[in-house]
């Protein structure tokens, strides 16, 4: 029953069954006992997925279902949304992976027994995992909702819902008050690894082992109100639990003490956070819900892992919502990672789905912090961050800027992909926040807060690496506080990155690197690096292989010596006082030395000689004059047709498969380039392309058709584009892609719209001629493609010379004669 309540749109069913989108809609046409649309719209319904499987195996049509679609239609369909689903299947996931005896033991029986059980189960890893009292994290306290993990920094004794009383305890919204503090913190015992842990769901404190401590207590009493020089002083007096008067729990900042290591005594004038914990443990009713996916993730997890079977459903759910979320991509995270090097203590202010702290090398004793003001993606990276290492990992959901769940912390390296251009950061707010060690930044400088708050969570000497704005290096409102940031020496380098490099991906970001400064610099010097020379080509991202080994290589040699000697067009060090001036520009194009006057002298000679090869050749392969030719009268026929009969194989593009191979995108036709795009991988087979196939594009109104080369075979057939596979015995590749391009051709098969033209490739016409025949047309098409390449290639190495030419002459390093 509970299954029922999952939907599944037409297109997964589609995707169930293995058939296209017509099948399914023919099916409802032709079958009475097709099960009923339960939600959705007229045009775009949606079915109970259990009564679409059950009708599906009635047909015989569900025998070869995937595990991995069928776990992700249940998840997608999830009546509580995909988010939701996801957090409780990582729950799972992570209890399989830590105690999967414990698993097998509670999914043992019926759906209502699995929910009945599983809550308390998740919590015996949940709250060790992710809120127990291990590092400087803190304690874990239940709520009426479920456990709250609570990730509780050190001397910020973060306040939890108590409209029930609940401290401790079972609180309304689970968020458990004196879930921090570190040594000598409230609620500190003797044994503090007993202190109110393991609670099990309908017993409030239950007490561990022989210890008891605050055992049975009524829920309404617990911790409900101590005064606030007795919260809990020693667990051993008997007025303890007991005083009626309401006095606010945990607001004294006395009440906590900073963990001896990684803290900092917090500012008075500044509350404790109002943060959520990141993770609830799900309640019986919630998990009974989502009994049948979390069964199927289960199969899943016994078939890949679980730490992948984990990833696999993320990154389904982040391709199926590309607009939703804005990704670091992983190879950038790596390169943040590298420059910050290794860490004991990490933490990412504004973590997403954990990209760049799953990143960071592991080591022992590592702990890692994250905190999103999204709660489900705080939940996401939590899970799967405890996925992927042994690490102490504490989440957070809340507003960092204005609500930080971490105060008291002091970590060795923070790393972070903040927003941009925000506006309603907080700038009224926190006019006299203590953070704001290098001035108050302006309400349109929310990225130079993010900064400060970094450089305000390190230990003296750690390093903070962000992702910002090229802006952020240039805005005049921001330029003070630049200033300062190079005069007290905590700006250490600024990397420009390639065009492409992450979301938005037309402009080239920044990496700044900081660090707490733990002395005055004597001669403070700043790396600068413009990586833009690594951009790809077309829409294929940048080189990061040269990207990275570029910026660690410059990084390396400049904290070695504090100085790096110039690298032309590439690195160099500039001393903070030339940075200095009325705008103090910080962008590392405006401070390198161009290319070294040989290199592009030399460059330029090279192209030269590679253009006047290209215009013989092109000057070669120009066509013969054309002979007159009565106009022909032949009988034709539609690619429509061809397809019917067998004669050719039409198929569309857009799905990138389970592996990464590059892909051949519509760009790269019209541009006649290499493939150079990427798709997400999907569970939907990917079209590969093979040598002789026509691939034709079916937006922009050009009469374009491209046959494929061996150099091209085997790329991924990219959107809006559509390959058609001639049968070699009746169709010859040359022939048909030469007449798929005539312009009247191509009129008569396009449609309209507002702002577009598109193409129906299955109009396109072609005269019935003799196979022979059709090679003879073939060999003259074939000579007219060369001669086109080889326009186009003259044609780009003519631009390369012309702007070389240019900027040999205006920077001086090419003479006029």
């Amino acid at each position: 029953m509970q299954d029922n309540a999952t939907e599944v749109t037409a297109a997964g069913i589609a995707r169930l069954a293995g058939v296209g989108r017509a099948a399914v809609s023919n099916w409802r046409r032709r079958h009475a006992d097709f099960p009923k649309p339960v939600g959705g719209t007229e045009t775009s319904p949606s079915f109970a997925l259990a009564e679409v499987e059950a009708w599906l195996r009635k047909q015989g049509k569900l025998a070869e279902v995937p595990l991995r679609e069928r776990v992700w239609q249940q998840l997608a369909g999830h009546p509580e949304g995909p988010l939701p689903a996801l957090v409780h299947t990582g729950c799972v996931l992570l209890l399989i992976h830590e105690r999967p005896t414990v698993w097998l033991d509670a999914s043992a029986g019926s759906d209502a027994r699995l929910a009945a059980i599983l809550s308390g189960a998740l919590d015996q890893v949940l709250v060790p995992r992710l809120g127990g009292p291990a590092g400087p994290g803190g304690r874990a306290g239940r709520g009426a909702r479920g456990a709250g993990v609570e990730p509780g920094p050190e001397g910020a004794g973060e306040k939890g819902a108590s409209d029930a009383g609940g401290v401790n305890g079972e609180g309304v919204h689970g968020e458990g008050v004196n879930a921090g503090g570190g040594a000598g913190g409230v609620n500190e015992g003797a044994h503090a690894g007993a202190v109110n842990a393991g609670a099990r769901a309908d017993r409030v404190n239950a007490g561990v082992g022989s210890f008891g401590v605050n055992a049975a207590v009524d829920a309404a009493g617990v911790n409900a109100g101590a005064e606030a020089d007795r919260v809990n002083p020693a667990l051993t007096t008997p007025a303890v639990n007991t005083s009626p008067t309401p006095s606010p729990v945990n607001t004294p900042p006395t009440l906590h003490t900073p963990h001896p290591v990684h803290a900092a005594p917090a500012s008075p004038t500044v509350p404790a956070s109002p943060t959520a914990p990141a993770l609830r443990t799900p309640t019986g009713p919630q998990l009974l819900l989502s009994a049948p996916l979390l069964r199927g993730a289960a199969e899943l997890a016994a078939e890949m892992g679980a730490r992948q079977a984990f990833e696999f459903l993320l990154g389904r759910h982040l391709d199926a919502n590309p607009r939703q979320y804005t990704l670091t991509p992983a190879e950038l995270a790596g390169l943040m990672a590298d420059l910050a090097g290794p860490a004991r203590t990490v933490l990412d202010p504004a973590c997403g789905t954990g990209a760049l702290l799953r990143a960071v090398a592991t080591r022992p004793e590592q702990e890692l912090y994250a905190q999103d003001s999204a709660p489900e993606l705080a939940a996401i990276s939590a899970l799967r961050l405890a996925l992927h290492s042994r690490a102490t990992v504490r989440a957070a959901a809340g507003d960092t800027l204005r609500a930080d769940a971490y105060p008291g912390l002091r970590a060795d390296v923070v790393l972070c992909h903040p927003p941009f251009n925000e506006r309603n950061w907080g700038h009224d707010e926190l006019a006299y926040d203590p953070r704001w060690e290098y001035g108050f930044p302006a309400r349109t400088e929310s990225e130079l807060a993010w900064v400060q708050h970094a450089l305000a969570r390190l230990t003296d000497g750690g390093t903070a690496v962000l992702l910002m704005p090229p802006a952020a290096a240039s805005r005049r409102s921001g330029r003070r506080i630049r200033a300062d940031l190079l005069r007290r020496g905590a700006l250490r380098a600024v990397v420009a990155l390639p065009v492409g490099a992450a979301p938005p991906y037309n402009i080239p970001l920044h990496l700044w690197v900081l660090r707490r400064p733990d002395r005055a610099p004597a001669a403070p010097e700043v790396l600068l690096v413009d990586t833009g020379r690594f951009a790809g080509e077309g829409r294929g991202g940048p080189d990061w292989e040269a990207v990275r080994e570029a910026v660690t290589d410059a990084w390396g040699a400049f904290t070695r010596a504090g100085h790096l000697a110039e690298r032309p067009g590439l690195a160099r060090s500039v001393p903070v006082i030339d940075l200095l001036d009325d705008d103090v520009d910080l962008a590392p194009a405006r401070h390198l030395p161009p290319a070294a006057v040989a290199d592009g002298a030399e460059q330029l000679t090279r192209v030269r000689e590679r253009l006047g090869a290209t215009l013989r050749l092109t000057a070669d392969l120009t066509p013969p004059p054309a002979d007159p030719s009565p106009a022909a009268r032949w009988p034709l026929t539609t690619i429509g047709e061809l397809a019917r009969g067998g004669a050719l194989v039409m198929r569309t593009g857009g799905n990138g498969g389970h592996a990464r191979v590059p892909v051949l995108t519509d760009h790269d036709v019209l541009a006649g380039t290499a493939p150079s795009g990427t798709l997400p991988e999907s569970e939907e087979e990917a079209v590969l392309t093979e040598p002789g196939d026509v691939v034709v594009p079916v937006l922009g109104g050009g009469s374009v058709a491209r046959v494929i080369d061996e150099a091209t075979g085997g790329a991924v057939l990219g959107r809006n584009l559509v390959l058609l596979r001639p049968d070699r015995t009746a169709l010859d590749p040359w022939f048909l892609a030469g007449f798929l391009r005539g312009t009247a051709n191509n009129r008569q098969a396009s449609s309209y719209a507002s702002t577009a033209t598109r193409l129906d490739v299955r109009r396109l016409q072609l005269p019935r001629l003799p196979l022979e025949e059709q090679r003879r047309y073939g060999d003259r098409f074939r000579a007219l493609d060369a001669f086109e390449r080889a326009l186009r290639h003259a044609s780009r190495l003519g631009e390369q010379l012309v702007r070389g030419m240019y900027d040999g002459l205006t920077d001086g390093t090419v003479a006029p004669g």
